[in-house]
């Protein structure tokens, strides 16, 4: 069973990937920049997809535009400004 929880702690460590934050130290900040590698991580998922012929380039568009108005709306909701 050990090795069971090892095998998926890695990985999971390998398909969501995070990196140490060092910026300022303000909860909105680290939070942000959790939700901004989440970002990253879906929207390499969706080039991978769309590379792989899997879908379309609209829908790869389509896909990473959604995600990008999310992330300005968590940004907002952070209340981080420029």
């Amino acid at each position: 069973m050990n090795n069971n929880s090892d095998f998926l702690s890695e990985l999971c460590d390998f398909l969501y990937p995070r990196n140490p934050y060092y910026g300022q130290f303000k909860a909105e900040y680290i939070a942000f920049n959790a939700h901004l590698q989440e970002f990253s991580q879906r929207v390499n998922y969706i080039c991978s997809l769309q590379t792989g012929g899997k879908i379309s380039p609209e829908d790869a568009y389509k896909q990473i535009h959604q995600l990008w108005k999310q992330l300005k709306q968590i940004k907002k909701s952070l209340e981080i400004v420029n």
